[in-house]
């Protein structure tokens, strides 16, 4: 995935469009694509954001599933190792490593 442009760029894309350029002629003049260069300035237009949103998708684990299996193996045994955590884990929910 590739990095965000600098806030400055963007910046500088959105003023010159506000103060006249179109969005393409702005792209073009700071080497940015038409596309980025639209999608900037309507936003700005539409809600006055000029930052650049989160990239990717949420990062989430796959024990999250199963998360009150987990806590219901702790609760029954408080000292139970995560070597017994991850058998059950493979026998009863067929979740492995």
């Amino acid at each position: 995935m590739t990095r965000a442009y600098s806030a400055d760029l963007r910046g500088r894309v959105i003023r010159a469009a506000s103060d006249g350029l179109s969005a393409r002629a702005a792209a073009a003049r700071f080497g940015v694509g038409v596309s980025t260069a639209i999608v900037w300035v309507r936003r700005f237009r539409q809600g006055g954001e000029a930052v650049a949103r989160k990239q990717g998708k949420p990062r989430g684990s796959r024990l999250d599933a199963h998360k009150g299996f987990i806590l219901g193996l702790i609760e029954a045994k408080d000292d139970i190792a995560l070597v017994e955590m991850t058998e059950k884990l493979a026998a009863e929910r067929q979740v492995h490593p």
